[in-house]
Formats: C-alpha cells, structure tokens, sequence
C-alpha cells in the first residue's frame, strides 16, 4: 500500500483528524493519521508531543498541505 511514507502534518486534535481523513479519502490519497496518545500513560505524549499527524508517500505532501489549509481556514 505504501512503502514510503513521511510525517507531512501536525494535527490538533481528533476532530480535525476526523475531518480531514473524511478528505483524503474522498480523493483517494493514501495516508495515515498517527494519535500520539497511549492509554498506559494516561496521554502525557499527546501533552508533550501534540494530538498526533499525518504520514503519507512525500508525492501527496503538497495534496495534503491544500486540503488541511483549506479545513481550517473555512472553520
């Protein structure tokens, strides 16, 4: 599916994962939303690290840049 794949963005929280995996699945671009959040450690990761991001092939980088640009600017 994807051999080669890069962090591309740095998400909020789970909302603004939601909306934008509803995104790159309509256009059908491969992608992965990594949570930094581990129930062990009760979220201390998503508190020093962030909610989580976006890896995907660097080919769709720009793609997926676009698509979340546009997500939080109309919100």
């Amino acid at each position: 599916m994807m051999d080669k794949r890069e962090p591309i963005i740095e998400l909020k929280n789970d909302i603004e994962a939601q909306l934008l995996r509803a995104h790159l699945e309509a256009e059908r671009i491969p992608h992965l939303i990594v949570s930094n959040h581990d129930s062990a450690y009760t979220g201390i990761f998503q508190v020093q690290f962030g909610w989580g991001h976006v890896e995907a092939p660097p080919e769709y980088a720009d793609r997926i840049r676009e698509v979340y640009n546009d997500l939080i600017s109309d919100g």
